[in-house]
């Protein structure tokens, strides 16, 4: 591998990206805007180039022009998004930053591309181990504390998928038609919190089309959304491949495209712009930017590292002993106890066990794609339990990739391909067999349970949420001999348990952990680890139940997101409907009581949890807000985390709302009988909804529930809190309806004056109600005329001067007609 060479920093550094693009030619300037390879952009004059690298869990570093994960250098494989959406802990997350960082200077890298924070619209989509959680605000939260720790070691991030990118299917020409209040609620909002949080040096659009234009294309989005409302200031790159219409996309704000597209792209854009389809200033605007990252990722470059002996392919070169302690600690966190009846765990060490199941000793501990790392070193869950354990016994109970599958000799119709299927059977039915022998002797099973490798991917959805077939019936086979079974799962994305949890007494969500996810495991089975982990997704008790059922993933390139603002446990709690287990939800060894709710007005800038290690807001929008305190007290026999999570919602609301949406959480520790009690800032801008006819966030005021519990439906405490409405008046149309108008603060006296004067009767006044203000010169005894509305609606919407004089106008007109 050709490294890249290390340039003085010091003039460069300091240098203005706007003067130094002012001086590079049109074909210059155009080459700046694609990479010069698989992971690198291009070079000028005074421009050094940038290397960007597959994350966020760890680098991804490879040669400039491969793709694949082969021959990547090893790097500390931390636990995908999946594990961290259920820490609830952004400090520790904030950890996995700079851990990342680190390793991704050690290896020469300037960006990493990620974290991925789309929402889990549906548990189908095959890239769910890569995000956080079905909820934006958790999913804002974890993505701004990676971005903050990665970039505050110096190393640039990307944050992704920019937006609605929320399956797999036809991902580069799909749209996701999405209504305008839940683009801005659910899908938008976790990206705004982010960018305005901690500012992401760049953002990655998707593949996909929003209500039929290409995320890379649509201006609203990428520039009068990103840039205007939210202050954005950094890079728009395209993910790999992305790009469908360059020009436009330049046009749009979409800066960089990657990979590199060759000097027939050069020439396109540099021919667009001499003929006038394409302006100067828009290329040079998108340079400037590509020249500002790069001059900010040389001026942070430190002296250059060996590159593992220039890829002698040597692990060792490259472990990090504390690197691989924090993924081990943070995957604990990651564990979700999801059941433990009878406390059957933790287990003591001198239990008998049998352990079954394969991924006991061949760990999942990551999904497929461009998000795979190298590991430095890889643990699994079996040789951990017999390191902690003094009798066990081991069966790998059935395959994870069946004998039989495609490459085998012959079809499956052909005598070679019969045989082949008979042995199969023959060496399934012993690995059973093997298991359910050892299950019989023993004090308790620990079975592990999960989807194989090709089940989660990037570019392919799930077909179903069903764990492979062999494994649960192998499951109803070792319950026959042996209920004490604790089942222990490893999968990407929520799987069906329905068909077995009442009949377990111990289920374990271990998801993808990464590399030490095998110690983690063993470390909160034994209880060297008291289990905190919380769901970041509902799981369901079949699939279709789920929200988007009906609609994923589409049809004819169009899936219409029907469901609305109501994604995972809002549509469950909108629609009183039974899950498997609830959002938030995850016990511990110990027990925690809350107590003492109380819910004041927040005025203080930036305040979180007394942890330090709770969701807030940092901004000016706190002030109006709520705090909320409750104290927390440990009621059991052993240290424990808890993980307080606050729900707000508003009942009686004028527009369509959860029966509680996640507004704050905080995680504390406490020991056996100790209690502290937990603030929790909910910032003003967090009760707001997006106002269509307004065209932007309001509060709505009035009497807001606040509850605070271990679950979405585990409340344990409740109160109410008054919040001021914002002051909005929404601007009337020729097409706003006489009930909007009537309803006006500053001409709704008028218009119901207008009305009542026309003697219409109460059932014809309701009726009138729905009509536009336009037709109202045309109704028989109205006296009202077309440039009477007008006046109206200037005084509606205080059209100056003209405003002034329409309402004497207008005022005069409802004298006389209330005189007639």
């Amino acid at each position: 591998m050709t490294k890249r060479p290390r340039a003085d920093t010091a003039g460069t550094a300091a240098a203005d990206p706007a003067a130094l693009v002012k001086r590079l030619t049109l074909a210059q300037k155009a080459r700046l805007l694609s990479g010069a390879s698989f992971w690198t952009t291009a070079e000028a004059p005074g421009v050094p180039s940038v290397y960007l690298a597959d994350g966020p869990h760890g680098v991804r570093r490879l040669d400039p022009d491969v793709g694949d994960i082969e021959g990547a250098v090893p790097a500390t494989c931390f636990p995908p998004a999946v594990a961290l959406g259920s820490t609830f802990d952004v400090g520790l997350v904030e950890r996995v930053g700079q851990a990342v960082a680190v390793e991704a200077r050690r290896r020469d890298v300037d960006v990493v591309l990620g974290p991925g924070i789309n929402i889990k619209r549906s548990p189908l989509c095959g890239r769910n181990f890569e995000y956080v959680a079905e909820d934006p605000l958790l999913a804002g939260e974890i993505g701004a504390a990676l971005v903050t720790g990665i970039q505050g070691q110096g190393v640039a991030t990307s944050l992704k998928h920019f937006a609605a990118n929320n399956q797999e299917t036809e991902r580069m020409r799909v749209s996701a038609d999405i209504d305008e209040r839940t683009l801005r609620e659910i899908y938008l909002r976790g990206f705004q919190r982010v960018v305005t949080k901690a500012r992401p040096a760049t953002i990655m659009s998707s593949y996909n089309r929003i209500n039929g234009t290409h995320t890379g294309e649509d201006r609203r989005i990428t520039t009068d959304i990103l840039r205007g409302e939210w202050g954005f200031e950094g890079l728009v790159l395209s993910d790999w491949g992305a790009v469908h219409d360059r020009i436009a996309g330049i046009r749009a704000g979409l800066d960089l495209e990657m990979p590199a597209a060759g000097e027939g792209r050069v020439k396109e854009i540099v021919a667009a712009v001499k003929s006038g389809t394409l302006d100067l200033a828009d290329v040079d605007r998108s340079a400037t930017r590509v020249v500002a990252l790069a001059l900010a990722a040389q001026a942070t470059r430190g002296p250059a590292a060996p590159l593992a002996a220039e890829r002698g392919h040597d692990p060792e070169a490259w472990h990090d002993a504390a690197h691989h302690a924090l993924a081990r600690e943070v995957a604990s966190r990651a564990i979700v106890l999801l059941k433990n009846d009878g406390g059957l765990l933790p287990l003591a060490p001198q239990t008998r066990l049998a352990v079954i199941g394969e991924l006991a000793r061949t760990p999942r501990y990551q999904g497929s794609g461009s998000s795979q790392i190298v590991p430095t070193q890889l643990d699994d869950a079996l040789a951990a339990i017999q390191d902690s354990a003094t009798d066990v016994v081991f069966a790998p109970g059935y395959e994870l990739v069946p004998n039989g599958s495609a490459g085998s000799a012959g079809g499956k119709g052909s005598r070679a391909g019969q045989r082949r299927a008979k042995a199969d059977a023959a060496d399934a039915a012993a690995l059973a067999d093997e298991a359910v022998a050892a299950a019989r002797g023993a004090g308790v099973v620990l079975f592990f349970a999960g989807l194989p490798q090709s089940a989660e991917a990037e570019g392919r959805d799930r077909e179903h949420i069903e764990i492979p077939a062999p494994q649960l019936d192998l499951l109803d086979r070792v319950l026959e001999v042996n209920p004490r079974v604790v089942v222990v799962l490893s999968n990407g994305s929520v799987v069906r348990l329905s068909g077995f949890a009442d009949r377990v007494p111990a289920i374990v969500e271990g998801w993808l952990l990464g590399q030490a996810g095998g110690g983690a495991v063993a470390d909160v089975i034994f209880g060297r680890v008291n289990p905190s982990g919380r769901l970041a997704e509902t799981v369901p008790l079949r699939i279709e139940d789920t929200p988007a059922w009906t609609s994923f993933p589409g049809t004819g390139l169009h899936v219409t997101y029907g469901e609305g603002i109501f994604v995972g446990y809002r549509w469950y709690d909108a629609r009183d409907l039974a899950v498997q287990f609830p959002f938030g939800h995850g016990l511990s060894y110990t027990t925690f009581a809350y107590s003492g709710l109380g819910v004041s007005p927040g005025s203080t800038i930036g305040r979180g949890s007394t942890s330090g290690r709770g969701s807030t807001s940092g901004s000016p929008a706190d002030a109006g807000g709520l705090t909320a305190r409750v104290t927390i007290t440990n009621t059991g026999g052993v240290a424990g985390r808890e993980v307080v999570q606050c729900y707000v919602s508003l009942p009686g609301s004028a527009v369509p709302r959860a029966p509680r949406a996640l507004a704050a959480f905080a995680v504390v520790d406490l020991a056996p009988g100790e209690s502290r009690e937990v603030e929790l800032t909910v910032a003003r801008d967090d009760l707001a909804y997006w106002d269509v006819r307004a065209g932007r966030w309001v509060v709505e005021g009035g009497a807001y529930r606040v509850e605070v519990g271990a679950s979405s439906r585990d409340i344990r405490v409740t109160a109410e809190a008054d919040v001021a409405a914002d002051d909005v008046v929404a601007p009337l149309t020729a097409e706003s309806s006489l009930g909007e108008a009537m309803a006006h603060r500053v001409i709704g006296p008028t218009v119901t004056a207008l009305l009542r004067a026309t003697g219409l009767s109460d059932d014809v006044m309701i009726m009138t109600r729905a009509m536009p203000l336009d037709r109202l010169p045309y109704q028989p005894g109205s006296g009202v005329t077309h440039r009477q509305v007008r006046q109206l609606l200037d005084v509606a919407n205080g059209t100056g001067g003209l405003a002034t004089r329409a309402a004497g106008k207008v005022l005069g007109l409802a004298g006389r007609v209330r005189k007639s």
